[in-house]
């Protein structure tokens, strides 16, 4: 595969693993907010939210691992792990490694939620919160494609729904369920 196929696959990838946050994110939302959403039982919104996180996680460790092989993001591996020490834009890369490590601890927590005990779980599940919003900003800073109409369209309609779906869940809670 030639470099500027690698380059073009990973950012692409990049692309749809942060649509597919934001659908996660939204979903998260959506079965967090304690009733149905208006399209999808309970139970089938938290279903899909499930996957979707999963296909989200592909897509990241697909938009990983081919910029761990192209010369032009240089990444190491050592970029994966330890923020802010990567050599492009070490700023914004280093929010991708954030994002990374939150969703790898999302994730591994998720798959051991019934070990770790749902107190636990939730906990670190908070940091989907986090997540979401370290990922957009890693992707407008360190995407070469950050500042063109399409992607400013998608950053803007992702960001848009993420905050229609805090709003509509927030506008769902009554006095009772805030303080729970």
């Amino acid at each position: 595969m030639n470099t500027t196929a690698l380059w073009d696959f990973g950012r692409g990838s990049g692309v749809v693993a942060l649509v597919l946050l934001t659908v996660s994110t939204v979903l998260g939302i959506a079965t967090r907010s304690g009733r149905p959403a208006p399209w999808l039982p309970r139970f089938a919104v938290t279903e899909l939210h499930r996957n979707v996180s999963l296909l989200a996680a592909v897509f990241l460790a697909l938009h990983v691992g081919l910029l761990l092989f192209d010369p032009y993001a240089m990444l190491r591996l050592f970029d994966l792990v330890v923020p802010f020490a990567g050599r492009y834009r070490p700023f914004w890369q280093g929010l991708g490694t954030v994002a990374l490590d939150l969703l790898l601890a999302i994730v591994v927590t998720s798959l051991l939620r019934h070990r770790i005990g749902r107190r636990t779980w939730r906990a670190i599940h908070w940091a989907a919160y986090a997540l979401w919003p370290v990922a957009l900003f890693h992707a407008l800073g360190t995407g070469t494609d950050s500042f063109t109409p399409w992607f400013l369209t998608i950053a803007v309609l992702c960001a848009a729904c993420v905050v229609g779906a805090v709003c509509w869940g927030v506008s769902t809670r009554t006095p009772l369920e805030v303080s729970r």
